[in-house]
């Protein structure tokens, strides 16, 4: 059983993961190597000068494993609702968690599919996103969306941080008392 199954690991999903495991929580990113970060040639990302989409990524997955996520490549089939939580399903295996982010980016088929309310974007060649509340949760309690699919800007520094602004909803709500993860200069 895993705390937090995120699915998608673009900056999104990234960022959340590398919150929820930097926090302790067991985390899962399923991803399926299709983020349109991938093509992206990136200026505009503060404390970055330039980098290109696929380092960035493979940047975010290296932070978020370090404090233990585990990433495996799958796409996700289905989401169901279980006693304890969630089965996600994959081309792949199966997985339980308490949690789940969607970070599928500009894609809704999954969402739709399992029964989350949608709503037209705003974006350009945005159509749909997640009918999401601000703290990024969806109409199935226990599931939350993060970035592109959720309504937010496609810039990778505003994904990244609607990923991490998610998984610290979801800690706080798995800890049941508002959570902080500040970082000091060491001496």
């Amino acid at each position: 059983m895993f705390d937090v199954v995120i699915i998608g690991a673009g900056p999104t999903g990234a960022s959340a993961a590398l919150f929820t495991a930097k926090a302790g929580k067991k985390t899962l990113v399923i991803d399926n190597d299709k983020s349109v970060t991938k093509r992206a040639w990136i200026e505009n990302h503060y404390g970055v000068e330039e980098i290109t989409g696929p380092d960035l990524i493979e940047i975010g997955k290296k932070q978020a494993t370090k404090f233990g996520a585990e990433i495996v490549p799958a796409t996700v089939s289905t989401i169901t609702k279980t006693d304890n939580g969630f089965k996600v399903e994959t081309d792949q295996s199966e997985y339980e968690a308490k949690h789940v982010i969607v970070a599928t980016g500009m894609s809704v088929d999954l969402a739709e599919k399992v029964g989350l309310q949608t709503k037209p974007g705003t974006e350009p060649r945005i159509k749909t996103i997640l009918d999401v509340d601000h703290a990024g949760k969806t109409n199935i309690a226990g599931i939350w969306a993060a970035g592109t699919v959720a309504g937010v800007s496609m810039h990778t520094i505003i994904t990244a941080g609607d990923g991490a602004k998610v998984a610290i909803n979801v800690i706080s709500e798995l800890n049941g008392e508002r959570y902080v993860d500040h970082d000091i200069l060491k001496s």
